[in-house]
């Protein structure tokens, strides 16, 4: 008997650990658009073995929809963190609940049975970003990062180039989608909070 109720604790305990908890707040946290302007931008530095290339000064906030962390790939010492994020209509707690939300091989992916928005606004209200810190207190804060808080990050969209020939490049439009539609961003600032 024991171990039976040993066995119901496991799977309850794993449900809650891995179950996807819906959305709960009210109305629309991140109602702005990303602002990105290409005026006067720092030149190229350099991280390590890296040349960062700024080609795009960027600010966002946004409802974290998804986070996903690297260790192992090939970007993983630049951005360990992809963060698939959510503003105007896909900050809705509503919406976002209608739609199951995965990461995986630096993508992010939606699916549903019932669009809870035109496909369009989808689209171009929600983006998976590849973030690299760009010093210790905003790697912590990145770190410390959690699905369904309200992320706002300073900084950057940028090409990276690595002495062995390593390209990494960002989006610089909220219109594409599929490969090469990620941002690509080096931040300086970085804050969060439960919605």
């Amino acid at each position: 008997m024991k171990s039976l109720f040993f066995v119901a604790l496991v799977i309850f305990a794993g449900w809650f650990v891995f179950h996807d908890r819906p959305a709960h707040w009210r109305g629309m946290p991140a109602p702005q658009e990303p602002v990105q302007t290409a005026r006067d931008l720092p030149g190229a530095f350099h991280s390590g073995p890296y040349t960062i290339k700024p080609l795009a000064t960027y600010a966002i906030t946004a409802v974290v929809l998804s986070r996903d962390r690297y260790r192992n790939d090939r970007g993983a010492e630049l951005a360990p963190i992809d963060l698939a994020l959510g503003w105007g209509g896909m900050s809705i707690a509503s919406v976002i609940n209608e739609l199951k939300i995965s990461q995986g091989g630096r993508f992010y992916e939606y699916s549903y049975k019932e669009p809870p928005l035109d496909q369009h606004q989808i689209e171009t209200h929600s983006a998976n970003t590849h973030c690299m810190p760009a010093n210790d207190e905003v790697r912590r804060a990145l770190l410390d990062v959690k699905r369904h808080e309200l992320v706002t990050m300073e900084g950057y969209l940028v090409e990276v180039t690595g002495d062995d020939g390593f390209h990494w490049l960002s989006s610089l439009t909220r219109e594409d989608t599929g490969g090469g539609a990620c941002e690509l961003m080096w931040i300086t600032h970085l804050t969060h909070r439960k919605i």
